[in-house]
Parts: structure tokens; sequence; C-alpha cells
């Protein structure tokens, strides 16, 4: 019975400074699960958050997580920011998944790798209101013009808002 007590202490503790040393720098943070790990070639991932401050830089991120089935070293998506005022920005980026040795880069310590990928750095959103941002990927085989139809080992798609400190 005192084994019991003693262990939910600890966890009490554990829990209770894992809460305190959350980062209140994030403003916005959220995951959509692709279905069999899979991203489609037109699927759109879509974020829709509210900003208010129009006067503080935030860095956007985003957060892709993969498995060892994602069989390349670098991953092409094409990102549409949708304003309050319905003008739109896009965007075609390229993020390097692999070291030279094709090696996962990301964070964890299973075969599922994390990254957090910057999407622009130092934004300052012009107006308040509702924005959507839509990512898909724009993956093609070297020499290719079809996109690959389903980029498996992708499962995961995140969008993050954080606080410049």
């Amino acid at each position: 019975m005192e084994a019991i007590r003693e262990n939910r202490f600890l966890i009490f503790l554990l829990m209770a400074s894992l809460m305190i040393s959350c980062d209140d720098a994030i403003e916005f943070n959220q995951y959509k699960t692709l279905e069999n790990s899979s991203w489609k070639a037109q699927q759109k991932v879509t974020f829709q958050f509210e900003v208010k401050d129009t006067i503080a830089a935030k860095n956007l991120f985003l957060n892709i997580r993969n498995n060892n089935d994602f069989g390349f070293s670098n991953l092409y998506v094409i990102t549409e920011l949708k304003f309050p005022d319905n003008s739109l920005v896009i965007d075609t980026l390229q993020y390097q998944m692999t070291d030279v040795s094709g090696k996962f880069l990301g964070n964890g310590f299973s075969e599922i790798k994390e990254n957090k990928l910057f999407y622009k750095e130092q934004k300052v959103f012009p107006v308040s209101g509702n924005y959507t941002l839509q990512v898909r990927q724009a993956m093609r085989k070297n020499g290719e013009i079809k996109p690959i139809e389903s980029l498996v080992g992708i499962q995961d798609v995140g969008f993050s808002i954080e606080k410049i400190n």
C-alpha cells in the first residue's frame, strides 16, 4: 500500500513539472493524421486559425511525422495561406528529410521521426481575423511530370505558430 502511495506521489510530481515546464510560446499547434500513413497527390491538409496580434512577429512551422516507409531524402510541399480578406499567398517549399548518409533527420527514438520545419520566419500578420493554411505534397520522381499518387511514410502533418522571445 505504501508503494502505491509513493508511486502516485512521483507521478503527480512528474505531471506537475511537465505542466510547469510547458512552453507558453506556442500560440497554435495542430496535427492531422493521414490515413494509412499515405499522402495522396491532391490531398490538401487544412488548418484554420485566428490571428488577433498584428504587431508581434511569429515563427510558423510545418511539422511532419514520417516513418521508415518514406523513401525520399527530401520533401516538396505547396502551401496556400488564405488571409481574412481572401488574398492568397502560395509557396513551393523543399525540406531535407535525411542527412548525406540517408539517415532520417528529426526527433524520435523509434522509427517515427518528427520534423519541425520552418514555414515562415518572423512573420507579422497584417490583419487580424481567420486564416486558412492548406498544405499538399508536390513530390515527383526524377524526370517525371506526373506527381507521386500516394506518398507513403508520412503519418501526420502539423502546423504551429510560436511567439518569438
